[in-house]
Protein backbone atom coordinates (compact mmCIF):
# COMPACT_ATOMS: atom_id res chain seq x y z
CA UNK A 1 0.00 0.00 0.00
CA UNK A 2 1.06 3.27 -0.36
CA UNK A 3 2.45 5.07 2.06
CA UNK A 4 1.04 8.95 2.69
CA UNK A 5 3.94 10.25 3.72
CA UNK A 6 7.05 9.07 2.26
CA UNK A 7 10.71 9.91 2.78
CA UNK A 8 12.77 10.53 -0.05
CA UNK A 9 16.06 12.29 -1.11
CA UNK A 10 16.18 16.16 -0.26
CA UNK A 11 18.65 17.47 -2.88
CA UNK A 12 20.10 17.10 -6.24
CA UNK A 13 23.39 16.37 -5.05
CA UNK A 14 21.92 13.87 -2.81
CA UNK A 15 19.92 11.93 -5.53
CA UNK A 16 23.58 11.78 -7.38
CA UNK A 17 25.43 11.26 -4.19
CA UNK A 18 23.32 8.62 -3.05
CA UNK A 19 22.82 6.60 -6.79
CA UNK A 20 26.49 7.05 -7.57
CA UNK A 21 26.99 4.95 -4.25
CA UNK A 22 24.92 2.59 -5.40
CA UNK A 23 26.84 2.20 -8.86
CA UNK A 24 30.20 2.36 -7.25
CA UNK A 25 31.57 -1.26 -5.51
CA UNK A 26 34.27 -2.91 -4.72
CA UNK A 27 34.70 -3.97 -8.57
CA UNK A 28 35.35 -0.47 -9.07
CA UNK A 29 38.80 -0.62 -6.69
CA UNK A 30 40.47 -3.74 -8.73
CA UNK A 31 37.65 -5.79 -11.06
CA UNK A 32 37.30 -2.73 -13.78
CA UNK A 33 40.64 -1.63 -13.87
CA UNK A 34 42.23 -5.16 -14.27
CA UNK A 35 39.70 -6.23 -16.92
CA UNK A 36 40.33 -2.72 -19.08
CA UNK A 37 44.07 -4.21 -19.03
CA UNK A 38 44.07 -7.55 -19.55
CA UNK A 39 41.62 -6.54 -22.21
CA UNK A 40 43.07 -4.20 -24.62
CA UNK A 41 43.43 -0.93 -22.81
CA UNK A 42 41.41 1.81 -24.41
CA UNK A 43 39.98 -0.09 -26.78
CA UNK A 44 38.33 -1.85 -24.23
CA UNK A 45 37.62 1.14 -22.78
CA UNK A 46 35.69 2.33 -26.16
CA UNK A 47 33.42 -0.88 -26.16
CA UNK A 48 32.67 -0.76 -22.75
CA UNK A 49 31.41 2.77 -23.40
CA UNK A 50 29.51 1.94 -26.15
CA UNK A 51 28.24 -1.28 -24.46
CA UNK A 52 26.80 1.42 -21.45
CA UNK A 53 25.15 3.67 -23.83
CA UNK A 54 23.32 0.14 -25.35
CA UNK A 55 22.76 -1.94 -21.91
CA UNK A 56 23.83 -0.62 -18.53
CA UNK A 57 22.27 3.39 -19.18
CA UNK A 58 18.87 2.22 -20.64
CA UNK A 59 17.89 0.08 -18.21
CA UNK A 60 19.06 2.35 -15.30
CA UNK A 61 17.18 5.29 -16.53
CA UNK A 62 14.11 2.93 -16.94
CA UNK A 63 14.57 1.40 -13.69
CA UNK A 64 14.67 4.89 -11.91
CA UNK A 65 11.85 5.89 -13.91
CA UNK A 66 9.84 3.09 -13.00
CA UNK A 67 10.54 3.72 -9.19
CA UNK A 68 9.78 6.99 -9.16
CA UNK A 69 6.67 6.88 -10.92
CA UNK A 70 5.06 4.70 -8.49
CA UNK A 71 6.95 5.96 -5.04
CA UNK A 72 6.86 2.35 -3.76
CA UNK A 73 9.21 -0.43 -3.43
CA UNK A 74 9.62 -2.28 -6.43
CA UNK A 75 7.03 -5.22 -5.72
CA UNK A 76 3.77 -2.67 -5.44
CA UNK A 77 5.57 -0.79 -7.97
CA UNK A 78 5.59 -3.48 -10.73
CA UNK A 79 1.75 -3.78 -9.16
CA UNK A 80 0.30 -0.47 -9.65
CA UNK A 81 2.35 -0.19 -13.20
CA UNK A 82 1.43 -3.19 -14.64
CA UNK A 83 -1.30 -4.03 -16.84
CA UNK A 84 -4.32 -5.93 -14.59
CA UNK A 85 -3.89 -9.27 -14.18
CA UNK A 86 -0.29 -9.47 -15.57
CA UNK A 87 2.09 -11.17 -12.91
CA UNK A 88 4.99 -8.20 -13.71
CA UNK A 89 5.09 -8.01 -9.52
CA UNK A 90 7.41 -11.25 -10.04
CA UNK A 91 10.19 -8.68 -11.16
CA UNK A 92 10.00 -7.01 -7.81
CA UNK A 93 10.15 -10.61 -5.73
CA UNK A 94 13.24 -11.73 -8.05
CA UNK A 95 14.95 -8.01 -7.19
CA UNK A 96 14.61 -8.94 -3.68
CA UNK A 97 16.13 -12.45 -3.59
CA UNK A 98 19.05 -10.97 -5.92
CA UNK A 99 19.64 -8.63 -2.77
CA UNK A 100 19.62 -11.17 -0.36
CA UNK A 101 21.74 -13.47 -2.20
CA UNK A 102 24.49 -10.80 -3.00
CA UNK A 103 24.37 -9.19 0.46
CA UNK A 104 24.68 -12.78 1.73
CA UNK A 105 28.46 -13.47 0.02
CA UNK A 106 29.07 -9.78 -0.54
CA UNK A 107 29.11 -8.87 3.11
CA UNK A 108 31.65 -11.74 3.91
CA UNK A 109 34.29 -9.38 1.14
CA UNK A 110 33.12 -6.02 2.92
CA UNK A 111 34.16 -7.78 6.46
CA UNK A 112 37.45 -8.58 4.77
CA UNK A 113 37.98 -4.80 4.00
CA UNK A 114 37.03 -3.70 7.10
CA UNK A 115 39.32 -6.11 8.85
CA UNK A 116 42.14 -4.94 6.89
CA UNK A 117 41.67 -1.43 7.87
CA UNK A 118 42.35 -2.25 11.59
CA UNK A 119 45.02 -4.88 10.11
CA UNK A 120 46.69 -2.05 8.36
CA UNK A 121 46.70 0.20 11.27
CA UNK A 122 48.60 -2.28 13.68
CA UNK A 123 50.70 -3.00 10.48
CA UNK A 124 50.49 -6.89 10.92
CA UNK A 125 50.35 -7.17 7.27
CA UNK A 126 52.72 -4.78 6.16
CA UNK A 127 55.47 -7.04 4.01
CA UNK A 128 56.98 -7.15 0.92
CA UNK A 129 56.95 -10.83 1.55
CA UNK A 130 53.88 -12.27 -0.59
CA UNK A 131 54.12 -15.31 1.86
CA UNK A 132 53.49 -13.48 4.54
CA UNK A 133 50.51 -11.33 3.01
CA UNK A 134 49.33 -14.48 1.71
CA UNK A 135 49.22 -16.50 5.05
CA UNK A 136 47.64 -13.37 6.60
CA UNK A 137 44.66 -13.49 4.07
CA UNK A 138 44.26 -17.20 4.68
CA UNK A 139 44.23 -16.94 8.44
CA UNK A 140 41.43 -14.36 8.23
CA UNK A 141 39.03 -16.62 5.66
CA UNK A 142 39.42 -19.96 7.17
CA UNK A 143 38.97 -18.69 10.99
CA UNK A 144 35.27 -19.34 11.58
CA UNK A 145 34.83 -16.89 14.37
CA UNK A 146 36.62 -13.79 12.87
CA UNK A 147 35.29 -14.15 9.14
CA UNK A 148 31.43 -14.44 11.38
CA UNK A 149 31.75 -11.36 13.48
CA UNK A 150 33.25 -8.96 10.97
CA UNK A 151 30.90 -9.59 8.68
CA UNK A 152 27.67 -9.92 11.22
CA UNK A 153 29.46 -5.88 12.42
CA UNK A 154 29.21 -5.00 8.49
CA UNK A 155 25.59 -5.62 8.50
CA UNK A 156 25.00 -3.91 12.16
CA UNK A 157 26.89 -0.80 10.72
CA UNK A 158 24.84 -1.08 7.22
CA UNK A 159 21.78 -1.19 9.34
CA UNK A 160 22.71 1.29 12.10
CA UNK A 161 22.49 3.92 8.75
CA UNK A 162 19.33 2.40 7.18
CA UNK A 163 17.75 2.80 10.66
CA UNK A 164 18.11 6.18 10.37
CA UNK A 165 15.80 6.44 7.62
CA UNK A 166 16.18 8.01 3.37
CA UNK A 167 17.36 11.43 4.04
CA UNK A 168 19.30 11.12 7.44
CA UNK A 169 20.47 7.84 6.77
CA UNK A 170 21.18 6.91 3.15
CA UNK A 171 21.40 10.28 1.87
CA UNK A 172 23.36 12.30 4.53
CA UNK A 173 26.01 8.98 4.68
CA UNK A 174 26.29 9.17 0.91
CA UNK A 175 26.59 12.89 0.74
CA UNK A 176 30.04 12.43 3.10
CA UNK A 177 31.33 9.46 1.60
CA UNK A 178 31.66 10.37 -2.27
CA UNK A 179 33.35 13.06 -1.84
CA UNK A 180 35.93 11.08 0.39
CA UNK A 181 35.65 8.38 -2.11
CA UNK A 182 37.22 10.77 -5.13
CA UNK A 183 39.87 12.88 -2.33
CA UNK A 184 41.52 9.22 -0.94
CA UNK A 185 41.66 8.12 -4.74
CA UNK A 186 43.12 11.65 -6.20
CA UNK A 187 46.10 11.03 -2.64
CA UNK A 188 46.72 7.31 -3.84
CA UNK A 189 47.04 8.38 -7.60
CA UNK A 190 49.45 11.42 -6.59
CA UNK A 191 51.30 8.90 -4.99
CA UNK A 192 51.23 6.33 -7.51
CA UNK A 193 52.25 8.27 -10.31
CA UNK A 194 55.38 9.55 -8.42
CA UNK A 195 56.89 6.27 -8.93
CA UNK A 196 59.89 4.77 -11.41
CA UNK A 197 57.80 2.61 -12.97
CA UNK A 198 54.45 4.46 -13.45
CA UNK A 199 53.67 4.71 -17.29
CA UNK A 200 54.27 1.28 -16.88
CA UNK A 201 51.33 0.61 -15.37
CA UNK A 202 49.52 3.58 -17.00
CA UNK A 203 50.70 1.70 -20.37
CA UNK A 204 48.76 -1.28 -19.07
CA UNK A 205 45.91 0.67 -18.19
CA UNK A 206 45.32 2.88 -21.69
CA UNK A 207 47.41 1.40 -24.20
CA UNK A 208 45.02 0.54 -26.89
CA UNK A 209 45.86 -3.25 -27.92
CA UNK A 210 42.96 -4.08 -30.59
CA UNK A 211 44.52 -7.54 -31.43
CA UNK A 212 42.63 -8.33 -27.99
CA UNK A 213 39.17 -7.12 -29.11
CA UNK A 214 37.77 -10.54 -30.08
CA UNK A 215 33.81 -11.78 -29.31
CA UNK A 216 34.64 -12.83 -26.18
CA UNK A 217 35.93 -8.91 -24.73
CA UNK A 218 32.87 -7.38 -26.36
CA UNK A 219 30.56 -9.88 -24.22
CA UNK A 220 32.76 -9.04 -21.22
CA UNK A 221 32.80 -5.26 -21.67
CA UNK A 222 28.55 -5.53 -22.37
CA UNK A 223 28.75 -7.59 -19.11
CA UNK A 224 30.62 -5.24 -17.28
CA UNK A 225 28.27 -2.41 -18.65
CA UNK A 226 25.09 -4.07 -17.44
CA UNK A 227 26.25 -5.25 -13.51
CA UNK A 228 28.38 -2.17 -12.72
CA UNK A 229 25.73 0.19 -12.95
CA UNK A 230 23.89 -1.71 -10.03
CA UNK A 231 20.44 -2.64 -12.57
CA UNK A 232 18.70 -5.51 -12.39
CA UNK A 233 17.84 -6.10 -8.58
CA UNK A 234 15.56 -3.55 -7.60
CA UNK A 235 18.28 -1.18 -5.98
CA UNK A 236 17.74 1.48 -8.59
CA UNK A 237 14.24 0.92 -8.86
CA UNK A 238 14.19 1.61 -4.75
CA UNK A 239 16.33 4.58 -4.76
CA UNK A 240 14.50 5.66 -7.95
CA UNK A 241 11.18 5.97 -5.71
CA UNK A 242 12.92 8.65 -3.48
CA UNK A 243 13.82 10.78 -6.70
CA UNK A 244 12.28 14.17 -6.65
CA UNK A 245 9.56 15.19 -9.11
CA UNK A 246 11.73 17.48 -10.78
CA UNK A 247 14.99 15.63 -11.39
CA UNK A 248 16.21 15.08 -14.51
CA UNK A 249 16.58 11.24 -14.73
CA UNK A 250 18.33 11.13 -17.99
CA UNK A 251 21.18 13.36 -17.02
CA UNK A 252 21.32 12.36 -12.92
CA UNK A 253 21.81 8.54 -14.82
CA UNK A 254 24.63 10.00 -17.48
CA UNK A 255 26.50 11.61 -14.25
CA UNK A 256 26.55 8.86 -12.18
CA UNK A 257 27.82 6.37 -15.07
CA UNK A 258 30.82 9.05 -16.03
CA UNK A 259 31.33 9.74 -12.39
CA UNK A 260 31.66 5.64 -11.72
CA UNK A 261 34.02 5.68 -14.50
CA UNK A 262 36.30 7.80 -12.98
CA UNK A 263 36.48 6.07 -9.73
CA UNK A 264 37.38 3.29 -11.73
CA UNK A 265 39.98 5.04 -13.66
CA UNK A 266 40.98 6.72 -10.87
CA UNK A 267 41.44 3.18 -8.98
CA UNK A 268 43.55 1.74 -11.91
CA UNK A 269 45.70 5.07 -11.42
CA UNK A 270 46.23 4.44 -8.25
CA UNK A 271 46.61 0.72 -7.90
CA UNK A 272 48.69 -0.27 -11.46
CA UNK A 273 51.78 1.84 -11.42
CA UNK A 274 52.85 0.77 -7.93
CA UNK A 275 51.77 -3.02 -8.76
CA UNK A 276 54.50 -2.75 -11.95
CA UNK A 277 56.97 -0.98 -10.19
CA UNK A 278 57.56 -3.31 -7.79
CA UNK A 279 57.38 -6.30 -10.47
CA UNK A 280 54.09 -7.75 -9.18
CA UNK A 281 51.19 -9.47 -11.57
CA UNK A 282 48.27 -7.39 -11.75
CA UNK A 283 45.80 -10.39 -11.03
CA UNK A 284 42.51 -9.11 -10.27
CA UNK A 285 40.53 -10.10 -7.17
CA UNK A 286 41.29 -10.84 -3.85
CA UNK A 287 44.63 -11.46 -4.32
CA UNK A 288 45.61 -8.23 -5.73
CA UNK A 289 43.17 -6.51 -2.73
CA UNK A 290 43.93 -8.44 -0.01
CA UNK A 291 47.72 -10.02 -0.84
CA UNK A 292 49.86 -8.15 -3.66
CA UNK A 293 48.26 -4.44 -2.15
CA UNK A 294 49.84 -5.02 1.70
CA UNK A 295 53.19 -6.30 -0.58
CA UNK A 296 53.23 -3.37 -2.76
CA UNK A 297 52.56 -0.52 0.10
CA UNK A 298 55.08 -1.82 2.12
CA UNK A 299 57.61 -0.44 -0.31
CA UNK A 300 56.58 3.13 -0.58
CA UNK A 301 57.25 5.44 1.59
CA UNK A 302 54.51 6.29 4.09
CA UNK A 303 53.60 2.73 2.87
CA UNK A 304 51.63 1.85 6.40
CA UNK A 305 49.81 5.20 6.66
CA UNK A 306 48.95 4.98 2.94
CA UNK A 307 47.56 1.34 2.97
CA UNK A 308 45.02 2.40 5.97
CA UNK A 309 44.11 5.30 3.16
CA UNK A 310 44.02 2.12 0.63
CA UNK A 311 41.34 0.07 2.73
CA UNK A 312 39.49 3.14 4.00
CA UNK A 313 38.78 3.82 0.30
CA UNK A 314 37.74 0.24 -0.28
CA UNK A 315 35.14 0.31 2.77
CA UNK A 316 33.77 3.58 1.31
CA UNK A 317 33.20 2.05 -2.12
CA UNK A 318 31.68 -1.28 -0.31
CA UNK A 319 29.39 1.22 1.82
CA UNK A 320 27.35 2.74 -0.75
CA UNK A 321 26.70 -0.11 -2.53
CA UNK A 322 25.58 -2.23 0.85
CA UNK A 323 23.46 0.08 1.39
CA UNK A 324 21.65 -0.04 -1.69
CA UNK A 325 21.22 -3.93 -1.77
CA UNK A 326 19.96 -3.79 1.77
CA UNK A 327 17.36 -1.46 1.01
CA UNK A 328 15.25 -3.10 -1.04
CA UNK A 329 14.38 -6.09 1.82
CA UNK A 330 14.11 -3.32 4.23
CA UNK A 331 11.51 -1.38 2.27
CA UNK A 332 9.53 -4.36 1.28
CA UNK A 333 9.43 -5.26 4.51
CA UNK A 334 8.26 -2.04 5.64
CA UNK A 335 5.82 -1.20 3.04
CA UNK A 336 4.40 -4.52 2.39
CA UNK A 337 3.97 -6.08 5.91
CA UNK A 338 3.10 -2.49 7.70
CA UNK A 339 6.07 -2.98 10.03
CA UNK A 340 8.10 -0.02 10.96
CA UNK A 341 11.27 1.04 9.19
CA UNK A 342 13.51 -0.87 12.67
CA UNK A 343 11.54 -4.13 12.88
CA UNK A 344 12.12 -4.07 8.68
CA UNK A 345 15.99 -3.47 9.41
CA UNK A 346 16.41 -6.02 12.33
CA UNK A 347 14.75 -8.53 10.45
CA UNK A 348 16.77 -7.89 7.44
CA UNK A 349 19.61 -7.47 9.22
CA UNK A 350 19.30 -11.02 11.13
CA UNK A 351 18.11 -12.72 7.74
CA UNK A 352 20.86 -11.89 5.96
CA UNK A 353 23.33 -12.87 9.30
CA UNK A 354 22.02 -16.39 9.33
CA UNK A 355 22.13 -16.88 5.22
CA UNK A 356 25.32 -15.26 4.92
CA UNK A 357 26.88 -17.36 7.35
CA UNK A 358 27.00 -20.30 5.00
CA UNK A 359 29.22 -18.22 2.71
CA UNK A 360 31.04 -16.77 5.74
CA UNK A 361 32.09 -20.00 6.42
CA UNK A 362 32.71 -21.31 2.84
CA UNK A 363 36.16 -21.49 3.41
CA UNK A 364 36.58 -22.90 6.98
CA UNK A 365 33.42 -25.02 8.88
CA UNK A 366 31.78 -25.65 5.22
CA UNK A 367 34.84 -25.63 3.31
CA UNK A 368 34.04 -29.35 2.14
CA UNK A 369 30.29 -28.43 1.30
CA UNK A 370 29.11 -28.00 -2.09
CA UNK A 371 26.27 -27.47 -4.61
CA UNK A 372 26.88 -27.96 -8.70
CA UNK A 373 30.49 -28.29 -7.47
CA UNK A 374 30.56 -24.53 -5.76
CA UNK A 375 30.71 -23.65 -2.88
CA UNK A 376 27.89 -21.57 -1.30
CA UNK A 377 29.94 -17.91 -1.45
CA UNK A 378 30.53 -18.92 -5.32
CA UNK A 379 26.95 -20.30 -5.54
CA UNK A 380 24.97 -17.33 -4.31
CA UNK A 381 27.57 -15.35 -6.38
CA UNK A 382 27.15 -17.35 -9.52
CA UNK A 383 23.12 -17.76 -9.03
CA UNK A 384 22.61 -14.07 -8.89
CA UNK A 385 24.97 -12.57 -11.07
CA UNK A 386 24.21 -15.26 -13.89
CA UNK A 387 20.59 -15.70 -13.62
CA UNK A 388 18.67 -13.16 -11.43
CA UNK A 389 20.15 -10.03 -12.15
CA UNK A 390 20.01 -10.61 -16.09
CA UNK A 391 16.21 -12.01 -16.07
CA UNK A 392 15.49 -8.88 -13.63
CA UNK A 393 17.13 -6.56 -16.55
CA UNK A 394 15.70 -8.14 -19.19
CA UNK A 395 12.22 -8.26 -17.56
CA UNK A 396 12.65 -4.37 -16.67
CA UNK A 397 13.65 -3.49 -20.09
CA UNK A 398 10.77 -5.61 -21.50
CA UNK A 399 8.01 -3.79 -19.28
CA UNK A 400 9.08 0.04 -20.04
CA UNK A 401 9.19 -0.78 -23.72
CA UNK A 402 6.30 -2.36 -23.73
CA UNK A 403 4.35 -3.38 -20.74
CA UNK A 404 3.92 -0.13 -19.52
CA UNK A 405 3.33 1.89 -22.76
CA UNK A 406 5.68 4.32 -24.89
CA UNK A 407 3.34 7.53 -23.93
CA UNK A 408 3.54 6.36 -20.42
CA UNK A 409 7.41 6.30 -20.40
CA UNK A 410 7.49 9.59 -22.16
CA UNK A 411 5.56 11.22 -19.87
CA UNK A 412 7.63 9.99 -16.83
CA UNK A 413 11.01 10.59 -18.74
CA UNK A 414 9.87 14.44 -19.60
CA UNK A 415 8.30 15.38 -15.94
CA UNK A 416 5.08 15.24 -17.46
CA UNK A 417 6.16 17.34 -20.36
CA UNK A 418 8.43 19.64 -18.38
CA UNK A 419 11.42 18.21 -20.32
CA UNK A 420 11.61 18.76 -24.25
CA UNK A 421 13.21 15.68 -24.34
CA UNK A 422 11.23 13.33 -27.04
CA UNK A 423 13.54 12.56 -29.42
CA UNK A 424 15.73 10.94 -26.10
CA UNK A 425 12.12 9.42 -25.43
CA UNK A 426 11.86 7.59 -28.99
CA UNK A 427 16.22 6.33 -28.84
CA UNK A 428 15.22 5.04 -24.98
CA UNK A 429 12.49 2.94 -26.50
CA UNK A 430 14.12 1.59 -29.40
CA UNK A 431 16.89 0.76 -27.13
CA UNK A 432 14.67 -1.11 -24.53
CA UNK A 433 12.63 -3.06 -27.23
CA UNK A 434 14.83 -4.40 -29.25
CA UNK A 435 18.45 -3.84 -28.18
CA UNK A 436 19.08 -4.31 -24.33
CA UNK A 437 17.08 -7.16 -23.95
CA UNK A 438 19.52 -9.32 -26.43
CA UNK A 439 22.52 -7.90 -25.14
CA UNK A 440 21.04 -8.79 -21.51
CA UNK A 441 20.56 -12.19 -23.48
CA UNK A 442 23.77 -12.96 -24.67
CA UNK A 443 25.54 -12.06 -21.22
CA UNK A 444 23.63 -14.23 -19.34
CA UNK A 445 23.91 -16.85 -21.74
CA UNK A 446 28.07 -16.21 -21.53
CA UNK A 447 27.59 -15.95 -17.58
CA UNK A 448 26.11 -19.51 -17.93
CA UNK A 449 28.57 -21.05 -20.20
CA UNK A 450 26.17 -21.61 -23.14
CA UNK A 451 28.77 -20.48 -25.85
Amino acid sequence: MKQQKRAGFSSSFGVLAATLGSAVGLGNIWKFPYLTGANGGAGFLLIYLLATLLVGLPVMIAEITLGRRAKVNPISTMQQLAPRGQPWWLVGVIGLVAAFLIVAFYSEVVGWVFAYIVKAIDGSILSSDRHVTEAAFASLISNPLQALLWQWGVLLFIGGILMLGVTKGIEAIAKKLMPLLFLLLLLLCAVSLSLEKASAGLAFLFRPDFSKLTGAVVLTAMGLAFFKLSVGMGTMMTYGSYFRDDQNIPLTTLRVMAADLGVSLLAGIAIFPAVFTFGFAPSAGPSLVFITIPAVFSQIPMGQVLMVVFFILAAVAATGAMLSLMEVPVVIFHERLGWSRRKATLVTMLSLAALGSVCALSNSTLAGFTLFNLNMFDLFDFVSSNIFLPIGGIAIALFAGWAWGKDNFRQAISNQGRLHNGALANVLLFLLRYISPVLILLVMLKGLQVF
